[in-house]
């Protein structure tokens, strides 16, 4: 029991985490397939705390684990700085399994390479489709965690994720479109999407074409998926409360009680929430899980916490202490984040735009404290209230804080994206959720790209 080997050390915390994996990839570049693997891997690490200092060591074998927690204990005496009490958490003896119609890391690699390919061969017959990229991976993971206050915690978590591209070329003009696909395991995520992958040629085809949008100031709808990236990226990350209390500035700016948009604003983390990637029950803390009310009404009203940062700020820990893997000790990451659903309808969001852009998927982007760049998978102009041609790629730029203040519209149609990743502190990519419904922002600087 790896419980025993906790007992007798001189630190004033010790955790152990032990991980079990098995993870499936499959990379289609064009008509060659790249990568096709099953691979298992298995470790562990140790962290100590002694005197507000950490020590910590990862390990593959768990031979000889006592003198791996001896030398996570002596890596923290070494160090010195202000000494700190973790936010205090009832000791936790569970088993957690998740419960999948299909687990995907049950399937058979035949069957998977086969279903790629058949989305492989739709987009490569599409005209002036020059090549495709499909990255395919699933993973399936048994977390063992034990610490020294007395938790003995053994979690199962799968999880897939995916993305399919279509790269078209007319000329010397190239443009390429794409989808992303993600679960917390199910298989039905990437099943039956023979007619999605021809549409994402068929608009890969279409961009070659299309116009370049006049770079200005316009009224922007962000569909739900776009809206949670940007709950996400622009407003996530600043919740993360490593980053405040690390940054000066930061804590100047994210002052709880602030107001940061108008009543019908609300943004939450939650990875209580059923069948979603970033659902979990425990952290990689052992802490559980709770609903976070990052922006209520408008309001800063809450952040995001591992037990150290809790208990350094003066609030509680959420169960947002998050590893990539057990090569990495845990910080403190979202989980699923997404604004709140409104009541306005889309039609109605639309109805009353003489002029505006209509922005829908990610495409990439970029942070900076306050300051966001998005890009956007798929855009259209709206002309007198109606959709009309599509675009070129366009990017979302501004102030992320000026940004919400300026979302004067939130639909009634949430929805969640669990495509993607998170990355953070050199770990990627976490698995996360975000959504939204569409949202309407005044005063969005839109360029071309």
């Amino acid at each position: 029991m790896i419980t025993d080997v906790l007992k007798g050390q001189r630190a004033d915390y010790i955790e152990i985490r032990c991980e079990e994996s098995q993870a499936t990839s499959i990379v289609y570049r064009g008509e060659r397939l790249e990568e096709i693997s099953r691979a298992l891997n298995s470790g562990g690490n140790v962290r100590a705390l002694v005197q507000g200092s950490w020590g910590f060591v990862s390990f593959n074998r768990l031979d000889g684990l006592r003198e791996k927690v001896a030398l996570a204990v002596e890596e923290a005496k070494l160090a010195s700085r202000e000494p700190f009490v973790l936010f205090p958490t009832k000791p936790v003896v569970d088993t957690v399994t998740p419960q999948l119609k299909r687990d995907a890391t049950a399937v058979p690699l035949a069957t998977k390479k086969e279903l790629l390919e058949g989305y492989n061969d739709i987009m490569l017959s599409s005209p002036k489709i020059q090549s495709t990229r499909i990255n395919y991976r699933d993973v399936k993971r048994r977390i063992t965690f034990a610490n020294s206050e007395g938790s003995y915690i053994e979690q199962h978590k799968t999880d897939l994720a995916g993305r399919l591209t279509a790269i078209a070329r007319e000329d010397n003009e190239v443009q390429q479109a794409g989808i992303s696909l993600g679960s917390n395991g199910e298989f039905s995520a990437v099943e039956g999407l023979h007619e999605k992958a021809g549409e994402v040629a068929r608009r890969a085809a279409a961009l070659l074409s299309a116009p370049q949008v006049k770079g200005r100031e316009y009224t922007v709808i962000l569909d739900p998926i776009l809206a949670g990236v940007f709950a996400h990226e622009a407003f996530g990350h600043l919740s993360e409360s490593d980053h405040v209390y690390q940054n000066e500035n930061l804590r100047q700016i994210m002052v709880l009680g602030k107001r940061f948009g108008g009543k019908h604003l609300n943004i939450i983390d939650d990875p209580t929430m059923v069948d979603l990637r970033g659902s979990y029950a425990y952290d990689d803390e052992g802490t559980p899980t709770n609903k976070t009310y990052l922006v209520r009404e408008g309001i800063l009203e809450g952040r995001l916490h591992s037990r150290e940062t809790a208990a350094k700020m003066g609030e509680r820990a959420t169960g947002n202490a998050r590893a990539i893997n057990y090569l990495f000790p845990p910080i403190v990451r979202m989980s699923n984040t997404w604004i709140e659903a409104g009541a306005v309808s889309f039609e109605d969001m639309i109805g009353d735009i003489e002029e505006g852009v209509y922005v829908k998927d990610w495409y990439g982007g970029t942070t900076s404290l306050e300051m966001f760049t998005f890009s956007a998978g798929e855009a259209y102009m709206i002309r007198r209230g109606k959709l009309a041609e599509l675009l070129r790629p366009v990017v979302l730029t501004g102030n992320v804080f000026n940004t919400l203040h300026n979302i004067d519209a939130i639909g009634d149609d949430l929805d969640m994206n669990q495509g993607g990743g998170c990355g953070k502190g050199g770990q990627y990519p976490l698995p996360v959720s975000d959504g939204s419904p569409h949202i309407r922002i005044r005063h969005c600087v839109v360029g071309g790209r």
